[in-house]
């Protein structure tokens, strides 16, 4: 199935219970008995930074960071405003399964922010006039949650900074929105798509895998803990203990090795994302790579191209179902 299609596949297979939550474009009198999402609230959310409540159902939502954005239209609603994605998106920032979901909604692009290192765009943020933010996969500080704070109620992430299971995101977000029944919808669709695809390579179950990134003059693996690797466990793969028996760095969702090291990295399979194909054989070339035990022995799974780097980065209610095909014929490759 092609990625679009699939896409339209998973909405419509949502639809009926978005329309149940009180979510579908219009209402006729045949609907009005069934539960609104308006019902659902006030709810409260406990993140890294205390808790929020949301006292009525958002009308005006803005998303930060990674995974919202594509929670809160997999689940029916467009977004007053999203950040842009530098790393996968168009010349606006926007994704290619965000640019699929808005067309199959018929929706306008909505306002896309500027995306830096330092701080949210407060300024846009604010001229956007939410009511809620979210920001449950991010890397926002205390101080900038509550600089946002004074704007709209912020949902930040449930403990460390680009951490949270991707998982969690929908979860979250379908609770933000008085939506719950049907962000579960949503993943039991992704969990039955990603137990199909385990189902389809038994001969992923009990293999070893590094999921890494070469950028910079810096070699990065990611820890067990990232989502990035939490999906390839879904797969039936397993974390290699060369990664396990690493420790250095402070970052939460990854560490740092030395060039010189890489032949210590051992693992049946080597995720090497790339922004490009070009760098993607770049990276293969060079010697400190044929140096990894995986890549020596054709265990490499070159992962190129932003978009689909981005969209198993880790994955989200929209990016799965649009770059799982390929993610996994390039796994099974290296297999077989």
């Amino acid at each position: 199935m092609s990625r679009r299609p699939r896409l339209a596949a998973f909405a419509a297979a949502t639809a009926a219970l978005i329309a149940l939550s009180g979510c579908a474009a219009s209402t006729s009198e045949s609907d009005t008995e069934a539960p609104a999402a308006s019902d659902a609230f006030p709810v409260t959310i406990e993140h890294a930074f205390g808790e929020t409540v949301i006292e009525s159902e958002p009308q005006r939502v803005l998303t930060l960071g990674w995974g919202s954005g594509d929670a809160v239209l997999a689940l029916g609603v467009v977004p007053v405003g999203m950040e842009a994605q530098n790393y996968g998106g168009d010349e606006n920032g926007v994704l290619p399964w965000a640019v699929d979901a808005l067309t199959e909604m018929g929706a306008e692009t909505p306002l896309i922010f500027p995306a830096t290192a330092d701080a949210p765009a407060y300024e846009q943020i604010a001229e956007a006039a939410p009511d809620l933010i979210l920001a449950t996969y991010s890397g926002i500080t205390e101080e900038q949650y509550d600089l946002l704070s004074e704007i709209a109620p912020v949902v930040a992430y449930p403990e460390l900074p680009w951490s949270t299971p991707w998982r969690d995101v929908i979860s979250i977000t379908g609770t933000a929105l008085g939506q719950s029944a049907a962000a579960d919808e949503v993943l039991a669709n992704i969990d039955a798509l990603v137990a199909e695809k385990a189902a389809e390579n038994p001969e992923f179950e009990g293999k070893t895998v590094a999921a890494t990134f070469d950028v910079g003059g810096t070699f990065y693996v990611y820890k067990p803990a990232d989502p990035r690797v939490e999906f390839l466990l879904d797969l039936g793969l397993e974390n290699a203990p060369a990664v396990d028996a690493l420790s250095n760095g402070d970052s939460t969702f990854f560490y740092t090795l030395s060039y010189e090291k890489l032949d210590e990295l051992d693992s049946d399979l080597l995720i090497a994302y790339a922004e490009t194909e070009e760098v993607g054989d770049t990276f293969a070339a060079q010697p400190y790579a044929q140096s990894i035990p995986a890549v020596a022995n054709g265990g490499l799974v070159a992962v190129n191209g932003a978009s689909l780097v981005a969209s198993v980065s880790p994955p989200t209610a929209l990016s799965l179902p649009w770059g799982i095909d390929s993610f996994v014929d390039a796994i099974a490759g290296a297999l077989n």
